[in-house]
């Protein structure tokens, strides 16, 4: 019988698929272990073989749990609110909706036919309304809730609204916006219920404000800063501008302490978690104010080096600083304001990165030093960013790399306060060195300096220290269409969440899936009959792609209770995920929402966990290895790779029309899927490129015509792609997960190369060849031999090694050399063959399912306990002893392991071949390593 790869797949899946063989229990005696990937945006253009890479190492860990004994949750769902969809139906006029739902049954159909173990009974859609109803729910609690700065927890609006009953606002420590002014509780209650409303939002942690956004004209909405790449859109690759906007905002910078304490906890790698840091970027220093001079205002500067107060020789504002027109004087007007509009069109991200364009204009105006009294120049930069601290720095050339560089650049003074450096080649931004020219800083180090400059501010009442985030809050607004509708609604221009019972607040129905002729987003077109209450208008902005993934791991939980986003009972049970697989793309967006909301959730009592994923592992990228063809320049003519600049024969110039050997020409990308190791099909090329269907080809002395080839990103315009689908049909999916796991390891990035694919599928042909004879089924239930017994317990010991510490691929060349050593050995033994599918289960579903039914079972492999690795089988009874004399080996014994190290020695010694090499001399030395070596120094 052979190995019908296609039929034992598709009969299996369907098994699987009929009796539920994944599907995950709630409760019970067994250990739990929540393995989770993150899920897929459904596109277009369906999976290629990259996209499963870090789905079949999760399969992989779940599959191996089971066997374990854990009650395994691995399910599976879709991120399917997305621009993507929505930038096709305006294309098209199709729904997204529709769209959505197509490329999903084109992904699950993907999905199945890999193998997964998925519970698909827990299946969600982020735009499904069963579960966007609990992603809007979510909100009304964040919108509903304050960060108590004492309790060090958000807590529900309510609390804060006795507060201010009771004593206004005085004692109140929140996070909370800066401007907030004091009020008492007889003002509190005096206030209309507009003016109560705008206090509140400065408190609220889901909040509407004016924020600085970017904003993309052609897509009409705004974008994270990880959808933005170089000043432009990562979709369509728009211009992107800085706009200032009412929007809803997240008070993520609430837990900006939490998520830095939390990474301690977790086991990720350090450079994701060093990624969040960074991001989260905290500093600690002191704030200063800077009199404006002739004014009776001031700007605040946040820094965390007040040590180099005195060697500040100008300030620096952000273009978008509130200050900047009331600063600009008439001369420097124009100047000014063509600036702010050039920074505008930079994304903060760009202006970040980009440090050696130098740019900025001066203000015309001064501020005065707060300890000198000395006139220093306000102007204007990018490199300065408003949401970062205050929007303004004191500029200290000698001590900071980019003020240095503003300075050169702009002929600025440069002070230096600080010894030790050389100003003539850099500044000297060490945090080490004696102050000079620094009044009563002089001589002290920089550690004491920055305490006593603290002081001395405070003091002087110009500032005090404080605690500083990059952190910003997180725009949660966007004017699009297909995302979830914010369940809020506008009377008397106060914003009201809608009561629970109204939920979900579902997506109307459009005319058309763009902006309104007035700029309003897509949902104001349906305004004239979406209503709250039939008169109230609702809010007219979605949710940001995030909000669906940061609590669907909760989700999965309990993915069809329409109660609550989930029982207790079961968040209890389940917790924190055990195994999270996704990419490193999303450690600084995706990541850092996800941990905010739970936190959140944990503390309004929800969940009793505080972190989604104990453990995180990036899987990389598997790119495409395209390859090409070399064109003559002006000729249909297409040389192979190797004759490139080689002479061409006279009947090759007679068909080509050249004169010579000499020309020019350009490589054009072939699909890869009319290529064979580098080898063209030239018919299949010229059917897929009608121009050149009557083309010369110029090719190897055998008649091929090898390709050119590079390893570029999988894209369409490259021509190579390659999908499972053509992997599976061709070789098997048991061959295509085992092939993407022995590629390399599973956190690096490397090529898709199919040229190793034939000998992962002759292992699998090896494998079943164990089983079957020309007969039939030819397994037996002798006992083992010592050999068979080692070569299967090295296995069980090698995969249960890579598994628990996810090293996948070299347990596919310890596969192969068991499978290798058994054949060797022609071993048919039972004893050796079931514990070897239970390990390569995992692996292998498929064809493992097929031959554990084969051997007599009736119930799935998946089953099957893992088998425990016993050492005593490793345990040899001889041992190899190299004999030399002086160093070198002259002849080797096989010795009894339990001989001792004298019984050695004596054996040796009697041996006829230590007689010949001594040649009747009496050894100075022996020396024996027990169960390495013998060594006679002669």
């Amino acid at each position: 019988m052979e190995y019908n790869f296609k039929e034992i797949e598709s009969n299996w899946q369907a098994y699987w698929a009929k009796h539920k063989t994944f599907a995950a229990k709630d409760g019970g005696d067994k250990p739990k272990y929540y393995v989770l990937d993150m899920f897929p945006y459904p596109s277009g253009a369906g999976l290629h073989v990259g996209h499963p890479l870090g789905y079949i190492a999760s399969d992989i860990v779940s599959r191996y749990k089971r066997h374990k004994g854990f009650n395994v949750l691995h399910p599976m769902g879709y991120d399917s609110f997305g621009l993507p969809a929505e930038q096709y139906a305006i294309q098209t006029g199709q729904h997204p909706k529709i769209t959505t739902e197509n490329n999903i049954a084109v992904y699950r159909r993907q999905l199945d036919k890999i193998g997964f173990s998925f519970d698909w009974d827990r299946e969600v859609r982020t735009s499904n309304p069963d579960y966007y109803k609990w992603t809007q729910w979510i909100f009304i609690q964040i919108f509903n809730s304050w960060y108590n700065k004492n309790s060090n927890k958000a807590e529900n609006i309510s609390t804060l609204i006795a507060e201010f009953e009771a004593n206004g606002n005085t004692k109140v420590n929140a996070v909370c916006e800066e401007t907030v002014k004091s009020f008492t509780a007889e003002e509190w209650k005096a206030f209309n219920e507009k003016e109560q409303s705008d206090i509140l939002m400065d408190y609220r942690i889901a909040y509407l404000g004016e924020a600085y956004v970017n904003w993309c004209p052609q897509l009409g909405t705004v974008l994270a800063n990880d959808e933005i790449k170089d000043g432009v859109s990562e979709r369509g690759g728009y211009p992107v501008e800085r706009k200032l906007m009412k929007q809803w905002s997240m008070r993520i910078t609430a837990y900006a302490q939490r998520l830095l304490d939390g990474l301690d906890t977790l086991d990720w790698t350090e450079s994701l978690k060093e990624a969040q840091r960074n991001w989260i970027g905290k500093s600690e220093g002191t704030s200063i104010q800077f009199k404006i001079h002739g004014s009776d205002k001031t700007i605040e500067v946040f820094t965390t080096r007040p040590d180099t107060v005195f060697g500040v020789s100008f300030v620096t504002l952000a273009p978008e600083h509130e200050l900047v027109a009331s600063l600009t004087t008439a001369d420097n007007k124009a100047a000014v304001e063509a600036y702010v509009t050039q920074a505008k069109n930079r994304s903060e991200r760009e202006r970040q990165a980009d440090i050696n364009k130098i740019t900025g204009v001066f203000t015309g105006s001064y501020v005065e030093h707060p300890f000198t009294g000395k006139q220093v120049p306000i102007w204007i930069g990018d490199y300065v960013l408003a949401g970062y601290g205050t929007g303004a720095v004191m500029a200290v050339p000698a001590h900071d790399s980019r003020d240095y560089s503003f300075a050169k650049h702009f002929g600025l003074p440069i002070l230096e306060v600080i010894a030790g450096g050389d100003l003539e080649k850099e500044s000297y931004d060490a945090k080490e060195g004696k102050l000079i020219n620094s009044d009563f800083l002089n001589g002290l180090d920089v550690k004491d300096a920055i305490k006593k400059a603290i002081v001395a501010i405070e003091t002087k009442e110009i500032g005090k220290g404080k605690v500083n985030f990059r952190l910003r809050d997180a725009v949660f607004g966007r004017q699009r269409y297909w995302g979830e509708p914010i369940p809020v609604y506008y009377k008397n221009d106060i914003p009201y969440a809608l009561n629970e019972k109204e939920l979900p607040l579902v997506l109307p129905e459009v005319d058309k899936y763009l902006p309104t002729e007035d700029g309003e987003p897509p949902l104001a077109r349906a305004a004239s009959s979406w209503k709250h209450e039939g008169k109230y208008d609702y809010e007219h902005s979605t949710m940001p792609g995030w909000a669906g993934s940061s609590w669907y791991f909760l989700r999965y939980m309990d993915s069809t209770n329409a109660s609550v986003f989930a029982d207790k009972k079961l968040a209890d049970y389940w917790q924190q995920v055990d195994l999270y697989i996704g990419g490193s793309e999303h450690a600084t967006g995706h990541l850092l929402y996800v941990r905010f909301w739970t936190k959140f959730l944990k503390d309004l009592g929800y969940i009793a966990i505080d972190e989604p994923a104990k453990k995180l592992i990036n899987q990389g990228m598997i790119q495409g290895r395209s390859n090409f063809v070399f064109k003559i320049s002006d000729r249909n003519v297409l040389v192979s790779k190797n004759r490139l600049g080689s002479p061409l024969s006279v009947d090759e110039l007679k068909k080509t029309g050249l004169r010579d050997s000499t020309y020019n020409w350009t490589a054009l990308h072939a699909d890869v899927s009319i290529v064979s190791n580098d080898i063209l099909d030239v018919e299949k090329f010229k059917n897929w490129r009608e121009e050149y269907k009557d083309a010369i080809f110029i090719t190897e002395e055998n008649g091929d015509y090898i390709c050119g080839h590079e390893v570029e990103k999988m894209s369409k315009s490259k021509y190579n792609v390659v999908t499972p689908d053509d992997i599976a049909e061709k070789f098997g999916s048991d061959t295509l997960r085992l092939y993407e796991m022995f590629l390399g390891p599973l956190e690096q990035s490397k090529p898709w190369n199919t040229n190793g694919i034939t000998g992962v599928h002759g292992f699998l042909k090896k494998l079943w060849r164990l089983f079957y004879s020309a007969e039939g089924i030819n397994v037996v239930d002798a006992e083992p031999t010592k050999g068979e017994l080692k070569t299967l317990h090295k296995t069980i010991k090698k995969i249960t090694e890579d598994i628990e510490r996810f090293s996948f691929n070299t347990s596919i060349s310890n596969f192969m050399i068991c499978v290798n050593e058994l054949t060797d050995a022609k071993c048919n033994k039972r004893a050796i063959l079931e514990p070897l599918l239970i390990c390569l289960s995992p692996y292998a579903p498929h064809i493992a399912e097929e031959l554990w039914k084969q051997l007599g079972h009736t119930e799935s492999i998946s089953t099957a306990a893992f088998p425990d690795f016993n050492e005593a089988f490793l345990v040899d009874d001889n041992v190899n002893y190299p004999v030399s004399f002086n160093g070198k080996v002259k002849f080797t014994l096989e010795l009894a392991a339990t001989l001792t190290a004298p019984e050695v020695e004596a054996i040796v010694r009697a041996n006829d071949q230590t007689a010949k090499y001594l040649d009747g001399k009496e050894p100075k030395k022996v020396i024996v390593v027990h169960k390495k070596i013998v060594n006679m120094v002669v």
